[in-house]
């Protein structure tokens, strides 16, 4: 039994260690969240058995838990990268015919050719509706539409496109060159009852679930959804110093769970050795 006990503590030193190691590869990945390890005792008797004599059967793994705390926001000067000082997650719908929505903290955005602004994975940031006063007329998924730079003026065709800022209400407004500027819509921001059941799909992006709950989708300063901060982008929450201390006490469970197991084999040996 003692042999089995120490496996499952070898498969848990192996998962944590497994985790650790994801955490620090992506210490430089733009709004990545380190993921935690969780364990639970593995315990179980008979009901006529009285549970003085009986020790338990090892561990289990309870899951991998992400932990969505705040990473430290640092200054990029382009006004195309965005960072959320809060717990919203930007909006992106990925490409036709699919038209998959998902949910980041990556906020590096860029131009495609086209003139739609796009994350790294080429997923399209997602606008809400707003009056001439930059306030949202609109909430909800189904009302985002995609962020489509304009090429001139809509109220001067001569007038080509001068300049784009975003605010920290999210509001993307355009500036043409003959000094006449519009909003084109605020940046919408999602949040979830359970942030821990979203489904991550990489490069700092997830999907909803059942378990997170359906997105609740706003414009910025709304609740805990937070500011948007041009010009900045969100570093991975990952602390290196404390990544690399959990790192040690993982290799010397598994260290330990390996003589364990290395102990009962040789206990085992020897008494099939006993003439």
């Amino acid at each position: 039994m003692s042999f089995y006990t120490s496996l499952s503590g070898l498969r848990g030193a192996q998962t944590e260690l497994g985790t650790i190691s994801n955490n620090l590869a992506n210490v430089s990945s733009t709004g990545f969240k380190r993921s935690r390890t969780e364990f639970g005792d593995l315990f179980s008797s008979a009901p006529s058995q009285t549970t003085k004599f009986v020790s338990g059967q090892g561990v289990r793994l309870n899951g991998v838990q992400q932990q969505f705390n705040q990473g430290t926001l640092e200054s990029t000067e382009k006004t195309l990268d965005l960072a959320v000082a809060g717990e919203g997650f930007f909006v992106v719908k990925g490409p036709a015919p699919q038209s998959a929505t998902t949910y980041t903290r990556n906020g590096a955005f860029q131009i495609a050719p086209n003139r739609t602004v796009v994350d790294t994975l080429g997923n399209k940031l997602q606008l809400l509706p707003v009056d001439a006063d930059g306030v949202a007329t609109a909430t909800g998924l189904g009302s985002t539409f995609d962020l489509v730079l304009p090429n001139v003026s809509p109220t001067n065709p001569a007038a080509g496109l001068a300049n784009i800022s975003v605010n920290n209400s999210g509001v993307v407004t355009a500036t043409y060159t003959d000094g006449s500027s519009n909003a084109i819509g605020a940046v919408a921001l999602a949040s979830f009852v359970s942030q821990q059941g979203l489904r991550p799909v990489g490069d700092a992006h997830w999907q909803q679930t059942g378990d997170s709950g359906a997105a609740n989708v706003n414009a910025a300063n709304t609740g805990a959804l937070g500011a948007v901060r041009s010009g900045t982008l969100e570093r991975a929450n990952v602390d290196v110093t404390e990544e690399l201390v959990a790192l040690i006490a993982a290799q010397r469970n598994f260290q330990a769970n390996a003589k364990a197991i290395e102990t009962a084999t040789t206990l085992s040996q020897t008494i099939f050795n006993i003439n």
